[in-house]
């Protein structure tokens, strides 16, 4: 028999996922929890790379940090944790992230309430258990969230994913992008560029090909190209800028933003062009018209949840293996998408909508 959350709850502590793309698309359940509880101090419980997600946004009353790497590590730290939790005198837990940690943490918290999908062995530590249905994993990630918290007899909300970012940064990014450009991004669009992807060389389109294909685009639509990415994408960087007539039409931010930072960038982009990743989420979050370029991984559960997107992939025999590796050593899956076929889906995305923001 399904059990319900309490009808009230004070405060409630969301236990957030990981990483970045996959917090993104939680933001609809995150949603869906202040609907239903819309008198509760809501608190969410993040790793610190995941804080920008949920920094701005009115789902949420307070960001509590999981200081992995640093206060909270190791068992002595996990149980450090518990008893800052402890100190809050949460009512209740709703755990998006899966780990039996995440149930073990709020259990030793003496949260009373703790709900949320009973993988990971953990269901003797919820007192309100949700067994996944069979048919999640043919589903996009957005409905595995919603479901979730559906199972704890919360009424589903709106699927669309949402970010907020401040106006002041909003205001500076733009008027740094005039600058840079000498106002020329006025008329100019302004193409996004993610050749990273944190989980392994499977995910990556390679960066040549990134190069040849902002080669094509400046060519075609006098554009400036903003690469993104941590400072591991310094190199892919390099390359792009390497492939273009002119160095100054490529915009690189690898390794020099921080979250929110980036997310304003994305936001003012006209196109972007991703792998698999955090930041493709971020994209389809903003309705930045994207190309998502797939490899190894699944692209109905974790493609774009966009209307204003192009999926890019190759269904060999093969795919998705889900591997940060290619098993076979050749990584077809990537290798036979052209910058041709990349550049016909951003031309089209442009020929959408005007270059300028208002």
């Amino acid at each position: 028999m399904k059990r319900s959350l309490p009808k009230n709850p004070g405060k409630i502590l969301i236990r957030s996922t990981n990483w970045i793309g996959d917090a993104v698309m939680t933001t609809p359940a995150v949603r869906t929890i202040r609907e239903n509880f819309p008198d509760s101090e809501i608190s969410i419980l993040v790793l610190p790379w995941v804080s920008d997600i949920f920094r701005c946004s009115p789902r949420v009353d307070t960001i509590i940090t999981y200081d992995k790497k640093g206060r909270h590590q190791g068992l002595a730290g996990k149980w450090h944790l518990a008893r800052e939790l402890n100190a809050y005198n949460f009512d209740c837990a709703i755990l998006l992230q899966n780990a039996f940690e995440a149930a073990l943490i709020t259990t030793l918290a003496r949260i009373p309430c703790r709900g949320g999908y009973t993988t990971d062995a953990r269901g003797l530590l919820l007192s309100h258990g949700v067994r996944k249905s069979a048919a999640i994993h043919k589903k996009h990630q957005v409905h595995y969230y919603q479901e979730m918290v559906q199972g704890l007899g919360l009424h589903p909300g709106d699927d669309a994913l949402e970010l907020f970012i401040p106006q002041s940064v909003q205001q500076a990014t733009r008027e740094k992008l005039l600058s840079i450009t000498n106002g020329k991004i006025e008329t100019s669009p302004l193409i996004g560029f993610n050749p990273g992807a944190a989980y392994g060389p499977a995910k990556r389109w390679p960066a040549q090909k990134y190069a040849d294909l902002a080669g094509a685009i400046c060519s075609n639509h006098e554009a400036y190209i903003a690469v993104f990415g941590t400072a591991a994408d310094n190199e892919a960087a390099q390359c792009i800028k390497q492939s273009v007539p002119d160095p100054s039409k490529i915009l690189d931010y690898t390794g020099k933003t921080n979250l929110i930072e980036a997310m304003a960038l994305i936001e003012q982009c006209n196109a972007f062009v991703t792998n698999d990743s955090g930041l493709m989420h971020v994209a389809a979050a903003l309705k930045v018209p994207l190309a998502a370029i797939f490899g190894s991984t699944d692209h109905i559960a974790t493609g774009p949840f966009s209307n204003n997107s192009v999926i890019i992939r190759k269904p060999l025999p093969c795919s998705p293996c889900k591997q940060t590796h290619c098993p076979e050593k050749h990584l077809r899956c990537l290798r036979e998408i052209s910058p041709d076929e990349v550049l016909t889906a951003v031309t089209d995305l442009l020929h959408t909508q005007a270059y300028h923001h208002d």
